[in-house]
């Protein structure tokens, strides 16, 4: 039976690999590397791998520790932001999983030079959001935080010791806008911008989220991808909300990876609403209006439009539809951002 996901499964995981996240500094990752905490998926367990240090596992496993003390791993996350909740997902760690565990978290400006491993605790700014927690075998542990603050580096510790499989740290990505001006361009859908798929109708082979993270995708499965549909006429769609308000100057649809597969054509539309008005999506209410008139797709190709652009107006919301169905590797919108934010109205 699945386990039950908490609503703030849906934001944004901060720390993954993909969209930038890092892992930087562990007490000791002797079984496993810290590097497989951020990683996709829940990891993957092989009965006969070994290495030359014992059980192969996919996570981060430390040694039996003997002496005092208990193990930690310094994670910077992919960007600043509010964190809403985690997953210390210990999948396939049964008799080596750590019995509890808490997170500490601290912001750091950008370019600062600081050792995390020796830097005075009340210096850095540690602050514990998750108190020592019991975490269960085997399974997906997850914690709300309420800590809303901003942070861009989180600590796990576990105690004493054992194997995590993954880190997931949920929450929504923080951008100082006030220091971005309408004359820069940006890449207006970015997930590391603060751009998110919200819904779609469909991602029966991968999901709308890999349609804006950072680089191209690596294989088939990184993009989103609808399953084949037999209805006559059929459009697939999916719906994203832009990181800022802002107007579309260039456009890039990639099928990367996808040959046999991808769409015949593709539309792009736009809205402009206020948060709370994100549940009419799905419903006839909101007026969508044209960006980039339907368009014939290729196959691993590299779409660029500019010229095919319709108006100059802002939108805080788009809506890619493929026809007839079909995967998409990645979607970029570049724009300029318009001052006059409306969308973070209650």
């Amino acid at each position: 039976m699945d386990t039950v996901q908490p609503a703030f499964t849906k934001l944004t995981d901060l720390a993954a690999e993909r969209l930038g996240g890092k892992a930087l500094l562990c007490s000791d990752d002797f079984f496993a590397e810290k590097e497989n905490l951020l990683k996709p998926g829940r990891g993957i367990f092989i009965a006969d791998k070994y290495t030359d240090r014992g059980k192969w596992m996919d996570g981060w496993e430390s040694r039996r520790k003997r002496t005092p003390g208990h193990d930690w791993c310094i994670i910077q996350l992919a960007t600043a932001g509010k964190i809403y909740g985690v997953d210390i997902d210990t999948n396939h760690f049964l008799g080596n999983h750590p019995p509890n565990a808490s997170i500490d978290a601290c912001y750091i400006e950008q370019g600062a030079d600081i050792d995390l491993e020796n830097a005075d605790p009340v210096t850095m700014g540690w602050k514990e959001i998750l108190p020592k927690s019991s975490l269960k075998a085997g399974s997906q542990n997850f914690y709300e935080i309420k800590d809303k603050n901003i942070y861009t580096h989180i600590r796990l510790n576990i105690y004493p010791d054992g194997g995590v499989a993954r880190l997931k740290v949920y929450g929504e990505v923080f951008k100082n806008w006030d220091i971005v001006n309408e004359e820069e361009v940006i890449d207006l859908a970015a997930a590391v911008n603060g751009g998110k798929s919200i819904l779609c109708n469909d991602m029966f082979f991968s999901h709308m989220d890999n349609l804006i993270m950072p680089g191209r995708g690596v294989n088939m499965g990184d993009g989103w991808e609808t399953k084949r549909n037999r209805t006559p006429n059929n459009r697939d769609w999916v719906i994203v909300r832009l990181a800022h308000e802002g107007v579309i100057e260039k456009i890039l649809i990639d099928t990367f990876h996808f040959k046999g597969n991808y769409p015949d054509s593709s539309l792009l539309e736009g809205c402009n609403i206020t948060l709370r008005d994100e549940n009419k999506l799905h419903t006839s209410e909101i007026k969508w209006r044209t960006i980039l008139p339907q368009a014939k797709l290729s196959a691993d190709h590299q779409h660029y439009f500019e010229n095919e652009i319709a108006g100059k107006d802002s939108y805080t919301h788009v809506r890619l539809s493929i026809f007839p169905d079909g995967g998409i590797s990645r979607m970029r919108l570049w724009g300029r951002i318009k001052k006059e934010e409306i969308r973070n109205e209650k």
